[in-house]
């Protein structure tokens, strides 16, 4: 038996960095210049990722327009309903959190939502039984969709229906939860939005002809989403593939990457630093060994740029305390006078490094971004130089907003001042 390839864990950085868009060289258009990012480059972060999380909240900007921004710079935010509502190459579904995903990974979708009723743990079966109990709402949700969709999830409240629990009336919270059940079994889509408003409509009314149709097994399903889930994250072990992509959704997983290795599409790894090999079964993918390689060689590109709170490179709290040494946890629902750093914060990814965060609030109305702090890990470089990216980079997410002025709610870290001019 071979040696298995080893890993600095720089390098292990710097390829999930590299992996998820993130490198200086992979940026389009990064900055405040004219330059915006076209459809085919969106859609490229999409093939990287394989998911982007939606999430409503906009104390800065929803989530999925940071992500965006985090590797493209400028891009036309029509371009994104376009590539959803009317060349339906993306749709909204679960993966590891509510997402937009790839209409080229509907199969490994379909899986999951012919399977919904298959999944184990309480949760699941409390669902199930509500939705059985309430099988006569989920009939006449159907049927009005089948008749007048799309339609929002309002045009079902207070309409008489017999309910197992609710006495015959359907009201807000009844409506919303059916809905959401009745997408996650794959028998309506979002159609569109208006907003934040969700219109529903009937699966094959929201998806182009062209959608691959594959009926794929469990196992065949797992041996496609390992494979996306670990080219999106670089190396990784079974527990890390199992939180990304479609979390939660890989039955067998050991068998199949066995599986995959036996068919030479994964290579076991090792990781190893000065002074220890970390523990547990790491693995690449084949087609990220030229990657690797061309890191390996010294040739990689760094870029400081910020993170949603949700962003994928960090969207497993565990594995990015693991490879970046950088603990992070979101505080929107902690009370105010309780958080550490604040509501929604973004961490500052500097080269290979997550080196601090800001706590940033945008006032549309005013068009102005406060920075209501910055704060920095123990071993940031506390330079000019890097104050000034960071004082950049802050400028970058200013214009890609609309502000017109930024604002500092405190002192920049003392040796970063010098850089910060606004």
């Amino acid at each position: 038996m071979s040696a298995l390839r080893s890993l600095t864990p720089k390098t292990v950085r710097r390829l999930a960095i590299s992996c998820q868009g993130l490198e200086g060289s992979s940026a389009a258009g990064i900055g405040r210049s004219d330059e915006v990012a076209e459809k085919d480059e969106i859609m490229d972060i999409f093939r990287s990722l394989g998911c982007v999380q939606i999430d409503p909240i906009r104390a800065v900007e929803r989530t999925q327009l940071l992500v965006l921004w985090s590797r493209l710079g400028q891009f036309d935010l029509g371009d994104l309903d376009s590539l959803m509502w009317e060349e339906r190459r993306l749709f909204e579904y679960w993966a590891h959190a509510a997402s937009i995903v790839m209409t080229d990974d509907f199969p490994i979708h379909w899986r999951r939502m012919r399977d919904w009723t298959a999944r184990d743990g309480s949760w699941n079966k409390r669902a199930i039984k509500w939705v059985e109990e309430n099988k006569e709402l989920s009939e006449f949700i159907l049927n009005e969709l089948e008749e007048n969709g799309p339609l929002p999830s309002t045009a079902f409240h207070g309409k008489s229906v017999k309910l197992g629990q609710s006495g015959g009336w359907t009201n807000g919270q009844t409506s919303r939860i059916m809905l959401t059940y009745l997408c996650e079994q794959g028998h309506i889509l979002v159609s569109h939005r208006k907003g934040l408003t969700k219109y529903w409509d009937l699966r094959d009314r929201c998806l182009p002809d062209w959608t691959p149709r594959d009926d794929l097994s469990w196992p065949e399903t797992v041996y496609r989403a390992t494979q996306k889930s670990l080219m999106a994250l670089g190396v990784g072990r079974a527990n890390h593939i199992r939180n990304h992509f479609t979390r939660g959704s890989y039955p067998g997983l050991e068998k199949i990457l066995h599986r995959l290795i036996d068919d030479g599409l994964v290579e076991e790894v090792q990781i190893a630093d000065s002074s220890e090999i970390w523990p547990g079964a790491w693995y690449i993918h084949r087609d990220r060994i030229p990657l690797l390689e061309r890191i390996d060689q010294g040739n990689w590109a760094p870029r400081t740029v910020l993170l949603s709170p949700f962003d994928n490179l960090i969207c497993h709290r565990e594995r990015t305390e693991e490879i970046f040494d950088f603990h992070f946890r979101i505080e929107i629902y902690v009370p105010k006078a309780k958080r550490q750093f604040g509501y929604y914060v973004l961490p500052i990814l500097n080269g290979d490094k997550l080196i601090g965060r800001i706590d940033p609030k945008m006032d549309r109305k005013k068009k102005q971004l406060t920075v209501n702090a910055i704060y920095t890990e123990a071993d940031a470089p506390i330079t000019v130089s890097t104050g000034r990216v960071v004082s950049s980079t802050i400028e970058d997410l200013a214009h890609f907003l609309g502000a017109k002025e930024i604002i500092l709610g405190s002192a920049p870290p003392k040796g970063w001042r010098s850089s910060f001019n606004f």
